[in-house]
């Protein structure tokens, strides 16, 4: 595949890592890059979605300042380019990065990395397609936040349009925490005309996949585990619900225990609109080319990998131009 297209990516846990180091640099601090893979990246002996989350904390840290925000953005967006994008959609939680900021000024660090990307494209002259990139807005599907989840919807609503173009629910995955506690918010959304997405069917089964569905979801972050109610496939397929799925993050987190067993051929095969997203190359210590190359070793074709783009563009939370250019790009 040459123009890539990736829905599903955490700007927190997919940080280059030279970036990381001139942030540590900035700071007066060093590590050896093994202590670093350590802190950033998660093993083969991670054991599960909390441990994976567990690795936030560290990169968290070096994202409470307008400064770092920004040249984190602008130097993802160069690298996602170099890799072969053409469109991407990055989402983080504003609320996750107020030490020193308001939500409102993370989101606006962030918009200001992406244009700073946009004029370092421009001046490139080299004949690589143009990266197209949006930003999600997560709220925490965390108890007791609230008032910060209000406060993302808000932020949301007044930066859409401006480099926001939706809204996700991200987080642990448990009972104390399902996403049907959190439908409020996405009424809210909703009558507002905010794009949403939500993170389901990944540490809870089909039942968290319906809870977001009936909150109104035409996207699902991961999705993978309605495989194991086929009455759920059929309305994934009836209703058009994109699946955002993320082959290594979900072996990471042992979703899956062997990548000959990740379901994303059977998906198609039954018509569900799946596509192929990285979640987070830091963390998985992967890129969107070489979860293709997984993919193809469990014997993707490229019919597929064209249906799997086309799902993407069918997906994106962009207007019709924009859809329009990314298809002539496929055709």
């Amino acid at each position: 595949m040459h123009n890539l297209i990736d829905l599903h990516l955490h700007l927190d846990g997919s940080l280059p890592v030279s970036s990381v180091k001139k942030i540590l640099a900035k700071e007066g601090k060093t590590m050896s890059d093994q202590e670093l893979k350590e802190r950033l990246s998660v093993g083969e002996d991670c054991q599960n979605l909390a441990e994976y989350l567990d690795k936030f904390n560290f990169l968290l840290e070096l994202m409470q300042s307008a400064e770092n925000l920004h040249l984190l953005t602008c130097n993802l967006l160069k690298d996602l380019r170099s890799q072969g994008l053409v469109y991407a959609e990055i989402r983080f939680a504003p609320q996750q990065h107020t030490k020193t900021l308001t939500q409102a000024e993370a989101v606006q660090a962030v918009i200001a990395g992406l244009e700073d990307f946009y004029a370092w494209q421009k001046e490139q002259a080299d004949d690589r397609t143009d990266l197209h990139a949006q930003i999600l807005l997560c709220l925490m599907r965390l108890e007791g936040v609230s008032d910060k989840n209000w406060e993302t919807v808000k932020v949301a609503k007044e930066f859409l349009g401006q480099g926001v173009a939706g809204i996700d629910l991200a987080g642990p995955e448990n009972e104390e925490v399902a996403n049907r506690k959190f439908a409020p918010f996405f009424a809210k959304a909703k009558e507002l005309g905010i794009p949403y997405t939500i993170h389901a069917g990944e540490a809870m089964g089909p039942e968290s996949v319906k809870e977001a569905l009936a909150m109104g979801t035409k996207r699902i972050g991961h999705g993978i585990r309605s495989m194991e109610d086929p009455e759920l496939i059929k309305k994934l397929v009836q209703d058009q619900i994109t699946l955002e799925c993320c082959a290594s993050s979900n072996l990471n987190t042992k979703i899956f225990n062997d990548l000959s067993q990740y379901p994303l051929r059977k998906l198609l095969a039954k018509k569900v609109q799946a596509t192929v997203n990285t979640d987070n190359m830091t963390v998985s210590q992967t890129n969107l080319p070489r979860e293709y190359k997984l993919l193809e070793s469990i014997g993707l074709t490229s019919a597929e990998e064209k249906q799997v783009y086309l799902n993407a563009v069918n997906a994106a939370f962009c207007d019709q131009a924009e859809k329009e250019r990314l298809l002539d790009l496929v055709r």
